[in-house]
Parts: structure tokens; sequence; C-alpha cells
């Protein structure tokens, strides 16, 4: 009897933690940009939502998704799985994703957008004082909520997670019951491509980069707390990634249908003043805090995942210098640059993203398909060449899109299909692999005899 009781007991805490992590990598993912991205696609696609919401949940939840099973699968942190495509190139490749995803871009954003969005409106003031104050403060409680990675998931999956989203189900719920539906017709890449606008409006989200840098918390968390090793953390991860991945897409879709049908949708040049005034018709003055209340759970949630996750992999590369040490210098970083603000961080960031996001998801699909055949080849040449030609021409496209030589490299790349949407490394990067599994063929069948 007392076994039986020891079991039911044990089972009760693992499925606690895999909602408590379910609930944690949801809180990771969505932050500011997974907030504002919905709505306006919602108000630009009008009355062809249906394709554009399709192609946005493939962008923004179902790559993540697969990104955290293909971390799951490797067993290892995003460093270990990219370099299959040589020690040099993991390397580079991974400290550009951290550095980009946090510190110097996506990390100090959630503190600007915090004070711009949620603060600023309500105190009625813009002022480099208040913001350094309130950036001192956002920070600060950020950096005491990752003091100890061993409890990221009771700090986010068990507190701030519900909250948000018991929020978000506030917002939809009475925009969709107050708000007269809307009609408008699409506009721009919604016209002829909704699908594919929805598309490259998820792929912008960022996402399925922060997938590989959040998946090794995941599973190092799962592991740590009775989730056991091997197939068990494998399973119980990729359990834990698609409830996260079903809470973002019923987000994604509330979110989406406010944008569709406020009134003047289409009047709105963002998501975030498209929210705020949703949030005001529906509720008056309170909406304005409970819109504020949602930016600054959604962006606290993830600038925690984002300074446990980078001091974590930059701890990994270093040891010698702690975790907490990258945790203090990640933050202090952040903390001058949400203070002072982001543009000159952008003109840099951007086209880094822009770089890496064909490379991410290359290393992610390569990964999915080679592992079945992982017992009798590596699939090296697979891996290599698929990735290499994935990274020179997204290194090319990046180029052209900040000037250098464009026109004589969009000549030479137009052939493409999708390139003029900025998906043109898909076909080239499918050659290139299939190429590289003839010479793993090949290099298989000379060991054999």
């Amino acid at each position: 009897m007392t076994h039986t009781i020891n079991d039911d007991t044990t089972q009760r805490s693992g499925t606690a933690v895999l909602i408590a992590t379910s609930l944690t990598l949801f809180s990771m993912f969505f932050g500011a940009g997974n907030l504002i991205f919905p709505p306006i696609m919602g108000a630009s696609a009008g009355s062809n939502f249906t394709p554009a919401i399709i192609g946005f949940l493939i962008a923004g939840v179902a790559l993540p998704v697969i990104s955290i099973i293909t971390i799951a699968l490797s067993g290892t942190d995003m460093r270990d799985l990219v370099s299959r495509a040589g020690t040099y190139f993991g390397l580079v490749f991974s400290v550009l994703v951290y550095l980009s995803i946090g510190a110097f871009y996506a990390l100090p954003r959630t503190g600007a957008v915090s004070f711009s969005t949620a603060v600023a409106p309500v105190i009625g003031t813009q002022s480099t004082v208040a913001s350094i104050i309130f950036n001192l403060i956002f920070f600060a409680i950020a950096f005491y909520l990752c003091w100890n990675p061993t409890n990221i998931i009771d700090s986010l999956g068990k507190v701030l997670t519900p909250i948000l989203l018991g929020l978000l189900v506030l917002l939809v719920f009475l925009c969709l019951a107050s708000l007269p539906a809307s009609h408008d017709a699409p506009t721009g890449e919604y016209v002829h491509n909704p699908l594919a606008a929805g598309l490259l409006e998820g792929y912008m989200t960022m996402d399925s980069i922060a997938a590989l840098a959040f998946g090794i918390i995941v599973v190092t968390s799962l592991g740590h707390t009775g989730g056991g090793i091997g197939a068990k953390v494998v399973r119980r991860t990729s359990t834990a990634a698609v409830i996260a991945g079903a809470l973002l897409g019923v987000v994604y879709v509330g979110l989406g249908l406010i944008g569709h049908v406020i009134p003047n949708a289409q009047s709105y040049t963002d998501g975030a003043s498209l929210l705020a005034d949703a949030a005001r018709s529906t509720m008056g003055w309170p909406g304005q805090i409970v819109f504020g209340l949602i930016v600054l759970t959604a962006c606290m949630t993830t600038a925690v995942g984002l300074i446990a996750a980078t001091s974590e992999f930059f701890n990994r590369l270093l040891p010698s210098i702690s975790y907490r040490a990258w945790m203090i210098l990640f933050t202090l970083i952040s903390f001058v640059l949400a203070s002072t603000g982001l543009s000159s961080v952008l003109a840099i960031a951007v086209p880094i993203i822009t770089f890496l996001y064909p490379i991410a998801i290359t290393v992610v699909f390569m990964t999915i398909v080679s592992h079945p055949f992982r017992l009798a080849t590596p699939a090296m040449w697979t891996f290599r060449l698929g990735t290499w030609t994935a990274a020179a021409w997204s290194g090319a496209t990046t180029l052209a899109q900040v000037g250098v030589a464009t026109d004589r490299i969009n000549s030479l790349l137009m052939w493409s299909p999708l390139q003029a949407n900025q998906l043109g490394w898909i076909l080239p990067t499918v050659i290139a692999a299939l190429i590289g599994a003839c010479v793993d063929v090949a290099l298989l069948k000379r060991s054999a005899a």
C-alpha cells in the first residue's frame, strides 16, 4: 500500500513538474513581440485571416516546438548541435545567437518595450530619468528571479505565467464579446499571398532561434526534477513543448482575432497601440492597466528566460567565469542599453538576426531528418552541405539588404523561388543536403565493403 501511495505521489509530482515546465516554456517564448505581431497581422489580413493565421502558426508555433524537440533528441546545447557543421562554425553561430537574443538586442528590448508601452502612457512621461528608474527595478526583479536556475520553473511556470495567461484570456474574451465584427479587405502581401505573408510574420518572432537557446534549460530542468534521463527526458520535453505550443497557438489566434474585429483596424501601424485601444474600448481606463500588466508580465518572463539561457551558455563556454557572474554582466549591459535607447543596437542586430534564422531552421531540420539514421551513419555531409549552403545564401541576402552589391547579389539569387519573400535559401539548401546525402551513402557503402 505504501509503495502504491509513493508511486501515486511521484506520478502527481511528475505531472505537476511537466505542467509547470510547459508554462515556463510558454512564458519564455511569449514576449512583447509575440504580443503585438498577431493583432497587426489580423488587421492587415482582413478577410484572408484564416490562411494568414495558419501561416503564422506554422512559423510561430510549429517551428519552435520542433526546435525544442531537436534539442531534446540531441541531448546537447546549441553549440554541440551546430558543431556538426564544424567546430568554429558551431562556436561562432552559437555566440552570435546568444548575443543577438540576449544582452545586445532582445533582452534590453524587454525593458525598453515595457517602459514605453506599459509605463510611460500611465505616468505621462518618456523622460530618461523615468526610464532609468523603471529599468533598474525591472532588471533587478528579473535578476532575482533567475539567481538560481533550478528555481526558474517555480518562478515562471507556477507564478508569472498563470497571471499572464489569465490577463490575456480576459482581454481576448472581452474584445471578442463586445467589439463588432470587421469585414475589411486584405492589404499588402495579404491580398495575393496571405499564407506566405502570415508565415513571414511568424518567422520574424525569432522563436525558432530562441528555442535552440531555451531548449537546454527545459531538458536540464526536467532531468533535475525527477524527469529521468535518456528517452524519458526526450518524451517529457517533447510533451512540454507541444503543450507550450498549443497555448501559444490559442493565444495567437485570440490576439489575431482582436486585430481582425477592432473598428478601423487598418488605421493602426503597430500592434501595441491596437491592443491598447482595444483594452480601453472594452474596459475603459482600467483596460490600460490590464494591458500594461500583460506587457510587463510578458516582458518579465522573457527577460528571465533570456538571462538564464545566455548565462548558462557562456558558463558552459567559459567555465572559469561563473553562471552568476555572467548574469551580473548581461543584466548590467541590458539595463544600460534599455535605459538609453535601442536605435543604434537595432541597426546592428536586425541584419545579424536575418542572417541567423535560415541557418537555425536548417540545423533543426537536418537534425530531425538525420536522427532516424544515426546508428547507421552520422550523415555528416548531409548536415554540413545543407548548413553551409544556408549560411552562404543567407549571408549574401543579408549583404544585399544592407546595401552591399545589392543589384549584383539579387540578380544572382533571384532564380530561387520565394527569394523575394526572404525564403529563397530553402531550395538551394535542400539540393545541397541531397548531394550531401549521396556522399554519405557512398561513404557508408565503401566502409561496409
